[in-house]
């Protein structure tokens, strides 16, 4: 299923993106050095995630969410994502994993997405 992800460094820099891999796969592509995009800024925290059912519908919501960025519209996207930091559903169904989930948080999404 295609997901769109949000990851964020330690300097507070964001890179929005989709995948049809797991999310936490395609961030150890982030951190091992895999994307040229976001090399530079390792390493990443995977902060937010969301699932579709078409990779059209994630595209869409990536372009969305990037037109965004920088902006209060982003800010205001990420602070209503952060209310549910403790693993539970976002209202658009996307997961706000704070910005050092805990393995657990990481196993109950795993677990409810699945």
């Amino acid at each position: 299923m295609p997901h769109l992800y949000i990851l964020k460094n330690k300097v507070g820099k964001h890179y929005i993106g989709i995948t049809v891999l797991n999310p936490e796969e395609r961030i150890e592509r982030h951190n091992s050095g895999g994307v040229v995009s976001t090399k530079v800024d390792r390493p990443w925290e995977l902060i937010y995630t969301e699932i579709f059912t078409t990779i059209k519908e994630a595209r869409e919501k990536e372009k969305k969410v990037k037109s965004w960025k920088g902006g209060s519209a982003f800010r205001k996207f990420i602070a209503k994502a952060a209310g549910s930091s403790n693993g539970r559903t976002h209202p658009s169904g996307g997961w706000y994993l704070g910005s050092n989930p805990s393995p657990a948080a990481l196993g109950r999404k795993k677990n409810l997405a699945g």
